[in-house]
Parts: C-alpha cells; sequence; structure tokens
C-alpha cells in the first residue's frame, strides 16, 4: 500500500503585487513542518510540486529543516491551483457583478466563495478559460500520475487541489464534487497534511488538513 502526503503551501503574500511568493509565516510553516516530518516520518521515496513559487518556496523550506535534499523533488504542473483571479473576473463579466480586489480577508472571502460556487455551477460551457471539471479532472491526473512515482511521496500543491482531490475521493459522482470541494477548500490551513493511501482497491482519503506541526499563531488559511 502505497501514501501520498498532500502538503498545501506555505501562506503566500496576499494584498501584495505578487502573491505567489511565500510570507515569512509561510517560510516558518515550512521549516516547522520539516522538523515534523523528520520527526514523525514517513520519509519520502520520492517528491514532487507544482510549477508556482510558492510551491517550490514551500518545498525549499521543508528541505531546509528536515534533512531530504532540496533537488530531489520533480515538478509537475498538473499540480498547479486553479487560476483564482481568472474565476473572479469571469464571474463578474458573466453575472455583472462588481468584484473588488480588496485586501481585506474577510470581504475577499466572501467574493471568492460567491465566485467559485458560479464556477463549478456553470459547467464545462460558462466560459471560463478552465473549466471545474477540467480543474478537478487535471487535480486527478496529477494524482494518479504521482501514486506511479517510489512511496512514500511528498507533493508540494495548492489548496484548491487538494481539496478537489479530498471531495472526488468522498463523492466520486463529478456533478456533485462543488459543493464539497467548497467546504474543504474554506478550512485547509496553510503547510496542512493530507494523506492519500493507494492499494488495490484504488486511492483512498486516510486524513484530511492535519496541522498539529503549527503552533495556534502559525495557523493562517490563506
Amino acid at each position: 500500500m502505497g501514501v501520498l502526503l498532500l502538503v498545501r503551501h506555505g501562506q503566500a503574500s496576499f494584498g501584495t503585487d505578487d502573491y505567489d511568493v511565500l510570507s515569512e509565516n509561510g517560510w516558518e510553516q515550512g521549516r516547522v513542518l520539516g522538523r515534523w516530518l523528520a520527526e514523525h516520518g514517513p520519509a519520502p521515496a520520492s517528491v514532487v510540486h507544482g510549477g508556482m513559487r510558492r510551491h517550490r518556496e514551500t518545498w525549499e523550506a521543508i528541505a531546509e529543516t528536515s534533512g531530504l535534499d532540496a533537488d530531489a523533488a520533480e515538478i509537475d504542473e498538473d499540480w498547479a491551483e486553479f487560476d483564482h483571479l481568472g474565476v473572479l473576473a469571469r464571474y463578474a463579466e458573466a453575472t455583472g457583478a462588481v468584484v473588488d480586489h480588496t485586501t481585506d480577508r474577510r470581504a475577499f472571502q466572501e467574493q471568492f466563495e460567491v465566485s467559485t460556487a458560479h464556477w463549478y455551477d456553470a459547467g464545462p460551457d460558462g466560459g471560463y478559460p478552465e473549466p471545474f471539471d477540467a480543474f478537478v479532472s487535471r487535480a486527478r491526473a496529477a494524482l494518479d500520475a504521482a501514486t506511479a512515482r517510489p512511496g512514500p511521496t511528498l507533493v508540494v500543491t495548492s489548496g484548491g487541489v487538494i481539496a478537489a482531490l479530498a471531495a472526488l475521493l468522498v463523492v466520486p459522482d463529478l456533478a456533485a464534487v462543488g459543493p464539497v470541494w467548497a467546504r474543504f477548500n474554506t478550512v485547509i490551513a496553510n503547510t496542512s497534511v493530507s494523506r492519500v493511501v493507494v492499494g488495490a482497491g484504488g486511492a483512498r482519503l486516510l486524513t484530511f488538513n492535519e496541522h498539529p506541526h503549527l503552533p495556534r499563531p502559525l495557523v493562517t488559511y490563506r
């Protein structure tokens, strides 16, 4: 039986010119996770991360304190997050809603949840550059590729991808995944670990959103 450790990236730089950069908190979250993995295991036989900068930097922070080789990771672009700015823009275009790219986290979260609900309800003909169904299928392809790697496998990716896989593994009916994905996606902590076991019966979700390595002041969700 193989095990995949799906790690959400550390806190990114919300409200700045470049979101795709870890904040100081994000770097520390990664280092704390690295120390925790070194103590509790399992030691990964392979590592893969998405192609975004926040994925790479989270892996570098983990490697810094875990004793793992920072150069050992491979990149798989299928682990990339969905384009949340594109989703917000298309929602505004489709509905006439005014989307304010506010730096207020609560206000942004409300806009985000309404926009993503429209995204997954719109279906493949909703005009989104990457329809929700295509996003979930891409995440599933990334999972399938990771299961072929020597295990245990550590994957650094984004919260939306992990939530999509968790929802798909719990509710295999693709048409019903959207609302379940939304609930998972709102609660997943930065550098949390979700475990997927792979056996003769396929992939199964073992745990979701573990973050015992983080002291309370380091727990963030965006």
